[in-house]
């Protein structure tokens, strides 16, 4: 029987995402889904649900639920110092919620995004195949939008179950400098070398001005920009270099086709560490290949039971 949880309070952006809307680019609709697939996808794998049961995104926090029926869920990502009815929750962990119980989580200590599953998903009418938000497109999730307060997130009520938590050896923290791993893309070598040189060697500040579309960073300019590209496909991961010398990473609410020339590609593995930086944070980049982008995709793939 489908329940529902009202949302008392929603923070700056909480969305409801899945593994995001494929197959609908060439229509100029962005993919969506999860920004951090690692972290969404622990939330669901700890409750045993399928990959592409839609949770909760939640930016920052703070946040607020109130459950209708008793039901499981997890947390995972950003640490929002979770409590439910005032008791201390632990973070990449399965709980209980009993009927009528609220579970709040205050601004998050480090990271930037948390997610929270239920038991069974989030029952919200997929669109075009899926209940991922695209606010830019106005499309999935409720009405195209952020949560407001008052919104009802249906459910299935399920039994209580054994709680389970992520191994200690992959629970995240989120430091303040990371290092992103970048395959080459076809444009490269229309860099001069010591324009590459600088991009690597330099560490790069993220900007106020990043979203869900990409990460906006701050460094050292990079002085010889390629120009009169012809705009071509993009997709998250995605190095655009505009005009004054400071790198755009994409990510999953990008565009779909983009003129600026494209340094590399974000290996995908390490845009979920990406996904969790804050304004001010470091970053660098370091030289990466093909094959290996690829294998640890795969590999973080299968282990999620993502087809």
């Amino acid at each position: 029987m489908t329940e529902f949880a009202t949302v008392e309070r929603a923070g700056p952006q909480t969305l409801i995402q899945d593994r995001g809307r494929r197959g609908q680019q060439h229509l100029g609709v962005s993919v969506s889904g999860s920004a951090d697939a690692r972290a969404a996808g622990w939330a669901n794998y700890l409750l045993q649900n399928p990959a592409s049961a839609a949770l909760l995104e939640i930016c920052l926090g703070p946040f607020a639920l109130r459950f209708s029926r008793s039901t499981v869920f997890a947390v995972t990502g950003a640490d929002c110092g979770w409590q439910l009815n005032g008791q201390p929750l632990a973070n990449w962990s399965t709980h209980t919620a009993p009927e009528g119980s609220v579970l709040e989580g205050s601004i998050a200590r480090s990271g930037l995004r948390s997610y929270l599953a239920l038991a069974g998903g989030i029952l919200t009418p997929p669109v075009w195949g899926s209940r991922a938000t695209s606010v830019g497109e106005r499309l999935g999730g409720i009405d195209g939008r952020p949560l407001a307060e008052g919104d009802r997130i249906p459910y299935d009520a399920v039994a209580p179950r054994r709680s389970t938590q992520t191994p200690p050896d992959y629970v995240r923290e989120y430091p303040h400098q990371i290092r992103l791993r970048v395959v080459p893309s076809n444009q490269f070598t229309q860099f001069a070398g010591g324009e590459r040189q600088r991009f690597f060697a330099g560490v790069y500040r993220v900007s106020p001005q990043s979203d869900r579309m990409g990460v906006r960073l701050a460094g050292e300019a990079l002085r010889e920009v390629p120009a009169n590209l012809v705009s071509e496909a993009v997709s998250p991961g995605v190095i655009q270099v505009p005009s004054n010398g400071q790198p755009i990473v994409l990510m999953c609410d990008c565009q779909t086709i983009g003129g600026y020339p494209k340094l590399g590609h974000v290996y995908r593995v390490d845009l979920d560490w990406l996904a969790q930086v804050r304004p001010g944070d470091r970053v660098q980049f370091v030289p990466g290949n093909l094959a290996e982008a690829q294998a640890e995709l795969l590999q973080q793939k299968r282990f999620f039971g993502v087809e």
